[in-house]
């Protein structure tokens, strides 16, 4: 298609925004992310606060390098809405806060237990010191997968979001876990029942070292600051759809049993996986949908003959 130039209508989206025009002339084969970039020039808000869909349908005009303006469907004169996000934060930012939170809080509560439990011996147990080398290094191994590993497919999110997902980790695998794990009535002051501490080693070592296959498989599937989408391959993502939350399930179902069934361990997996229950669903919808016949449909999303 020879270039054209073309006006676009812009209107706002829920609150006002200042300084946005209120038309926008164009070469329509220029992408999608330099009409990102305009508004965001003419606005002076980052492209990342914005969100831009069709007047016609109101279907997203996503922010890509590979994507013209004629190939959504938009022409001379036709409508665009333009919504302001809000202030925005990094994903990387996000995780590492998150991750964050239980490495510096459980460290915390188990070298304060003299001064938090009246009863409290000055050293804690055996399996109270595994449980703090494991959920430290679980944390310090998602931190290191965020700055190395990670890529994200969305640059960033509403910086008020951060509390809320922040809390699962702060409070659930923070706070809750620690308080219960160190106390000197835990399950965990108890005498190791060897069985359980060396299976659960072994389930938290081969759980680790998998979740990081797996997100090393996802993180081939894009290119540094890309935004491709491919279908993983591999046995374990030949298994399920989302190996990378089973063995995370499987890694944590190594600290409970470590941590000899304790209940402040328990609530923190059936939180989590079943969110992470609900996000391989839809993942594996969304690759249905977006690679069609290419994609074999998986069964069990993520717990091989559960779910």
């Amino acid at each position: 298609m020879a270039s054209k130039t073309i006006e676009l209508q812009i209107r706002p989206r829920g609150k006002p925004i200042k300084s946005l025009p209120d038309t926008l002339t164009l070469d329509s084969s220029i992408t999608t992310a330099e009409l990102y970039k305009e508004l965001a020039k003419q606005t002076r808000y980052s492209v990342h606060q914005l969100r831009v869909t069709k007047g016609s349908d109101g279907s997203l005009i996503t922010n890509a390098t590979d994507t013209t303006i004629y190939s959504t469907g938009v022409r001379d004169q036709s409508t665009v809405y333009v919504k302001d996000l809000g202030p925005q934060l990094g994903w990387r930012t996000v995780f590492v806060v998150e991750y964050a939170g239980p490495i510096f809080i459980h460290p915390l509560i188990y070298a304060l237990r003299p001064y938090i439990y009246s009863n409290a011996p000055s050293e804690g147990s055996h399996l109270q010191a595994l449980c703090l080398m494991m959920v430290i290094g679980h944390f310090v191994k998602r931190e290191l997968e965020t700055l190395f590993v990670h890529r994200f497919s969305a640059s960033t999110m509403p910086f008020t979001n951060i509390f809320k997902n922040s809390a699962h980790y702060w409070l659930l695998a923070g706070v809750n876990m620690a308080a219960w794990i160190y106390a000197p009535n835990s399950p965990t002051a108890k005498e190791p029942n060897s069985l359980l501490m060396f299976t659960g080693l072994a389930l938290y070592g081969i759980g680790e070292l998998l979740n990081l296959q797996s997100h090393l498989t996802l993180m081939n599937l894009r290119s540094p600051g890309g935004s491709e989408r491919a279908i993983p391959q591999g046995w374990l993502f030949n298994l399920v759809t989302c190996p990378n939350y089973m063995t995370e399930a499987l890694s944590w179902l190594g600290v409970l049993l470590v941590s000899n069934f304790s209940l402040s361990v328990v609530v923190f997996i059936l939180v989590s996986v079943g969110q992470m229950m609900q996000w391989s669903k839809k993942k594996e919808n969304r690759y249905r949908k977006e690679f069609g016949s290419q994609y074999k449909k998986k069964r069990y999303t993520m717990l091989p003959g559960i779910w």
